[in-house]
């Protein structure tokens, strides 16, 4: 097999502001994965360091380890390639690239959809919630004055930070009573400030707050002593935390989870604690969000998954970068939400 990998910048409409910093530009590693007769499989990396903690120089030499072992491989399965991958590095987002790669040529070959591949019936249009980040209220309130009008029914606010309560007000006068809306502070919070500060915003109509703090107790200590559910994403990367039942819902993301066979794999384990399972992108590219909305179909999501970012990039940044025959301004078109919901691709391959 011929695994290429390219790296590519984005740049954003407008920085996104979260408890963990900005971010202006997102940088992804593309891949193509080719085998013997030709045909090409494509997938993506997007590690977001401030985030997650993988650097993508980490992320490409761990992508470098699986090409020198692909290289060797002859008629060998999707499975081996993987297994092959996860023996020479434990880089999730480098996997999560691979496997993408694999089910996007299986779904070329096979001639079906990947959310076809992956169950019978799966849902033909995904829920998602328009996302803010934490810019003044004035802007954020426009912003999703925006998102309300386009008919999303969910709006997720980025909190943790000093201006929340001004924000939040702003927000929900923006987008009135009918729109639910959810608080992501990325962990920015201690324990008592998280409880303090739901205390003070709950008022404004909360449906969830996701990642209050971080550590399972200390999300457990949150989700025991207020009303309001409570969601782990970046805790979910804790050993054993999806598996506790600390939460109330589970957010995963198709690069940390390793692909799409490790975002199933999480999202059982998730729903075996009757945790709700939430999916959202980290600013992925078009791949990657494609990979999500296959496996949100799959599983038959009805909670709004945090999907809806592609939109957050400048146009002529997605259009510049040439994917085969297509750009990747190409493939966002395809995944434009509608109605606070985005339409799950049925042709073969991953988009």
């Amino acid at each position: 097999m011929d695994l290429r990998i390219r790296e590519v910048a984005l740049r954003l409409a407008q920085p996104m502001r979260a408890a963990w910093g900005e971010v202006a530009e997102r940088r992804l590693l593309l891949v193509e994965l080719e085998d013997d007769d030709g045909l090409i499989g494509y997938g993506e990396a997007a590690p977001l360091e401030p985030y997650d903690g993988v650097a993508l120089a980490a992320c490409a030499a761990a992508l470098e380890r699986c090409r020198a072992t692909l290289a060797g491989m002859r008629d060998g399965t999707g499975a081996e390639a993987l297994e092959r991958c996860r023996a020479v590095t434990d880089v999730p987002h480098a996997i999560g690239a691979i496997d993408m790669a694999l089910w996007d040529r299986a779904s070329r070959r096979e001639g079906r959809s990947v959310a076809g591949m992956l169950t019978d019936d799966p849902f033909r249009w995904v829920p998602v919630n328009a996302t803010i980040g934490g810019h003044d209220p004035e802007d954020a309130a426009e912003y999703a004055r925006e998102s309300a009008d386009a008919g999303f029914e969910t709006v997720k606010l980025k909190v943790g930070l000093p201006d929340d309560e001004e924000r939040v007000r702003a927000v929900r006068e923006a987008i009135g009573p009918d729109v639910a809306l959810r608080l992501d502070a990325n962990g920015g919070w201690t324990v008592n400030e998280a409880l303090q500060a739901i205390d003070t915003l709950s008022p404004y109509g909360v449906e969830l707050v996701e990642e209050p703090v971080h550590g399972i107790e200390r999300i457990r200590t949150v989700r025991d002593r207020l009303p309001v559910r409570v969601a782990m994403d970046e805790t979910a990367d804790v050993p054993g935390a999806i598996a506790s039942g600390a939460a109330d819902a589970v957010v995963l993301k198709v690069g940390r989870s390793g692909g799409i066979g490790g975002l199933l794999a999480r999202a059982t384990l998730a729903r075996s604690t009757r945790a709700d399972v939430l999916l959202a992108s980290a600013w992925d590219g078009p791949l990657g969000v494609a990979a999500a909305v296959h496996v949100a179909a799959a599983l038959r999501l009805r909670d709004a998954s945090g999907l809806a970012t592609l939109s957050l990039f400048e146009p002529a940044a997605l259009d510049a970068v040439a994917l085969g025959d297509e750009s990747l301004g190409d493939l966002a078109g395809r995944l434009v939400p509608r109605d606070g919901t985005i339409s799950v691709p049925r042709t073969p391959g991953l988009i």
